[in-house]
């Protein structure tokens, strides 16, 4: 089955605005994240965005190319790893942001807003290599 290209342009839309603003947010430095509220809320919900985009892609690609259905979210990113759509280490990296987005989501009391400033540091490169990878599975 194909993938649908309207729903994968729509999420790597998502991906792309949620990095755009999280980039602008990287560039404050920790101690000023930390006590800016507005940013930390911010910082927050567009990682979510971004990582839910990029869940919904992961299990579209799944659904679609692979036909099957992942246990979890990590495990999504798993299974395109093992089928080649995506480099290892890309693939480990993905597993551990969707292990961030469940501690965002189900334990947001908890969250170390130190982790949310270093990912939106070292991580934002990730959700668009993502998007990547699976735009250019549209072409091929």
């Amino acid at each position: 089955m194909t993938l649908n290209p309207d729903m994968v342009r729509a999420r790597c839309a998502e991906i792309e605005e949620s990095v755009q603003r999280l980039e602008a947010l990287a560039a404050t430095s920790l101690a000023d994240f930390l006590v800016d509220r507005d940013a930390l809320d911010i910082a927050s919900y567009r990682l979510l965005v971004a990582i839910e985009a990029a869940l919904a892609l992961c299990y579209h690609v799944s659904s679609r190319r692979l036909r099957t259905t992942p246990a979890d979210y990590a495990g999504c990113f798993g299974l395109l790893g093992e089928a080649g759509i995506l480099a290892p280490d890309l693939t480990k990296r993905l597993q551990r942001m969707a292990k961030f987005r469940n501690l965002l989501v189900h334990v947001y009391w908890e969250v170390d807003y130190r982790r949310v400033h270093a990912a939106m540091r070292e991580n934002l490169g990730d959700l668009r290599e993502f998007a990547s990878a699976v735009v250019a599975l549209l072409d091929g």
